[in-house]
């Protein structure tokens, strides 16, 4: 046998090899006489003091199968991106088709085909949906997407995986679902970044069968990385390329001779070792580049697409629907925290237990603890015994208030002397001491009324003039009223911003965001189309909040539904776009959720009314509260449950949640690279 490889095909069982053939690159034909497919003139790219690629300048003619060879990291990665616009060039220049690389120009977009070298598709779609997707990002009608779908599924040997998600596929068949992916829009050239790479020598050759019907057949260009020699020998001219820098090219017979070699492997390693011993900055080319004088680019950029976006709207609920995790903790997350919210956060201070050591034992100190007890707000406990249990319970939590009543009191309030009493609240909780310390003394009033003690008394009774405080809302004074709208705004901001923080930045992580950066999707159509199934589900889990609100709190709804729902969708269209905003720029996703998180909750906690009212605020708190939406959607959400409030009366607050909701969406479009770092 000829080679290595050929001897493993020959030892496989029967079965394994049944039908292989080693494939045959025929002669090219005529060559056309427009431009050249690929031009590159000192194409340099810099990552900080590094030199990826040095110099590279190279030419690659329409139909013809041209090689990139080199070992790993020598550039061939970095330089077929910068040709297909995902990375920006540092110096030099490139055209495709005669026209300068341009990362915007969807037209040529259009007309190039790229297979990364690391799996790029969503692993979570099927194949059939990945090939859809990819056919609506690139524009085809239905019934051409639809012929192009059945066209491929046979060409390349997809039927049978057709609804088998990619993830689970074989190698081999991962790698021709992403060549039918490349030809989909059917491009003129293809540019594969080591395509073969991790594949068995049966399912490289066939690989290459299809390649070479591509070009042979169908006049398709292709631009292919490799390190495997046997590759490169049947490509019609390559490259040789190492540390950054082209040191040959040509045919690989000419490469070959210009060695005095009889492989590739060998004339490879003399390159590599006259570029060593001269350092230079390149080897001599088996053929010289002629210059060419390209016109002006033709690009057409295309306008906004609801194909495309609606594409990506449908490939991320996709996602979505088929992560039952992170769809649980979208929808149930919010409603088991409503649930333990709504019962556990409270400022109604009721039940406060207190107990009794009633030294005088009158008839005057037991009316005076009558008035405890006909409060709504204290439970009586057992008496106290001395004042050494008095502290034992304070301390143990046992007791919330102690009443000591000295001997005398009732003496002295028959006499009309001052008489005193002694009153111990637990401190514990300084905010539900005061409101104690309040019910205490309002107690100790009502008795000094009852018993005539207060001066002016009888003047006040008599008075024709009667002043009584009333609640215009929440007449009950009961917290719940406030706190489930607010705890209705904290989840719509916390648990969609959180979940639509990691759309983009998870794209970046497994590297599928090269289907963005490949396609002539525009960066408005990829946003949208990520943001909007987290409306939908924000919305989703707002009407499961609605209802909760309404049949297990049981909160009137006193204004206008139409104006909280309205509002609701105002303000998740910005709690999704703020998400979306973290997304753009974070690098990972841990990174994108906690600063989120840290984004939204702590200003909606501490600043938009939920605990304090927002106008009572001062200095930098009060911006905080006004310049973030939360504040302006509680405001929204607690007039309507609260206070009979209906759209007209809430026109600016939906002015400014549209207005939230569109700056971030601004930003993130402007953060958003549009090429590789």
């Amino acid at each position: 046998e000829a080679d290595m490889e050929a001897v493993f095909i020959a030892l496989l069982p029967e079965e394994r090899r049944r039908g292989h053939r080693r494939p045959v690159v025929p002669p090219r034909g005529s060559l056309d006489d427009g431009p050249p497919a690929i031009e590159a003139e000192a194409l340099t790219r810099r990552f900080g003091d590094f030199t990826a690629v040095d110099r590279v300048t190279l030419e690659i003619r329409k139909g013809e199968i041209f090689g990139f060879l080199g070992s790993n990291g020598s550039g061939k990665t970095t330089t077929m991106r910068m040709l297909t616009g995902l990375l920006p060039i540092s110096e030099g220049q490139a055209r495709v088709f005669g026209a300068p690389v341009d990362h915007g120009d969807a037209a040529l977009r259009r007309r190039l085909g790229f297979m990364s070298q690391s799996f790029s598709l969503y692993g979570e779609l099927s194949v059939r949906r990945n090939l859809d997707l990819h056919a609506r990002l690139f524009g085809l009608s239905d019934t051409r997407r639809q012929e192009r779908i059945t066209l491929l599924t046979e060409h390349f040997g997809l039927g049978r995986y057709l609804e088998q998600r990619a993830e689970e596929l074989p190698l081999g068949v991962r790698q021709r679902l992403s060549l039918a992916v490349a030809m989909i829009h059917e491009p003129e050239l293809l540019i594969l970044d080591e395509p073969t790479s991790g594949v068995d020598p049966v399912a490289r050759d066939r690989f290459w069968a299809l390649l070479v019907e591509l070009s042979r057949g169908h006049g398709v260009t292709i631009f292919i990385s490799t390190h495997f020699m046997n590759e490169a020998e049947r490509c019609d001219r390559i490259s040789l390329m190492h540390a950054g820098r082209v040191l040959a090219q040509g045919t690989p017979q000419a490469l070959k001779a210009a060695q005095h070699t009889d492989s590739l492997d060998d004339s490879f390693i003399a390159y590599i070792e006259q570029e060593t011993a001269t350092e230079t900055a390149g080897g001599e080319t088996a053929e010289p580049l002629p210059r060419r004088v390209t016109p002006p680019p033709q690009g057409n950029p295309a306008g906004f697409s609801l194909r495309r976006f609606w594409a990506y709207a449908q490939r991320e609920a996709t996602e979505l629907r088929r992560d039952p995790i992170r769809l649980a903790f979208a929808l149930l997350g919010p409603l088991l925290l409503m649930i333990a919210m709504g019962y556990g956060i409270s400022f109604d201070v009721e039940n406060i237990r207190y107990a009794a050591l009633d030294y005088d034992r009158s008839p005057q100190s037991r009316g005076y603890l009558e008035q405890f007890d006909g409060s709504l707000y204290f439970e009586r406990q057992a008496d106290v015994r001395d004042d050494a249990d008095l502290w034992r319970r304070l301390v143990a939590g046992e007791l919330t208030v102690a009443v000591e009543i000295p001997p005398g009191f009732g003496r002295a309030v028959q006499a009309g002397r001052p008489a005193e009493v002694g009153l111990f609240i637990d401190g514990a909780i300084p905010f539900r001491s005061d409101t104690i310390r309040g019910y205490v003394e309002a107690v100790h009033q009502g008795y000094l009324r009852d018993s005539g003690a207060l001066p002016g008394d009888a003047a006040l009774l008599q008075s024709p003039i009667v002043i009584e405080t009333r609640f215009r809302y929440n007449q009950a004074f009961e917290s719940v009223y406030a706190m489930v709208p607010g705890i209705l705004m904290l989840l719509l901001i916390m648990i969609p911003a959180t979940m639509t923080a990691v759309g983009v930045v998870r794209e970046k992580e497994l590297g599928s965001i090269t289907n963005f950066y490949a396609t002539p999707t525009r960066g408005a159509e990829f946003l949208l189309g990520k943001q909007l199934p987290y409306v939908g589900l924000a919305m989703i889990s707002y009407l499961i909040l609605l209802l909760q609100a309404l049949l297990l709190f049981r909160l009137p709804m006193q204004g206008s539904l139409a104006a909280l729902t309205f509002g609701a969708l105002l303000f998740v269209f910005a709690t999704t776009g703020l998400g979306l905003l973290m997304s753009t720029f974070m690098r990972s996703q841990i990174g994108a959720v906690f600063a989120t998180a840290i984004a939204s909750t702590i200003p909606t906690i501490l600043f938009s009314g939920m605990l304090v009212p927002v106008s009572s605020l001062s200095g930098a708190a009060r911006v905080m509260g006004f310049g973030f939406p939360s504040s302006w959607f509680n405001h929204v959400s607690v007039g309507t449950f609260t206070k009979g409030l209906t759209v007209d009366a809430l026109w600016l607050d939906y002015l400014v949640l549209a207005a939230f909701g569109l700056g971030f969406f601004a930003l993130s479009r402007l953060l958003l690279r549009g090429q590789e770092r």
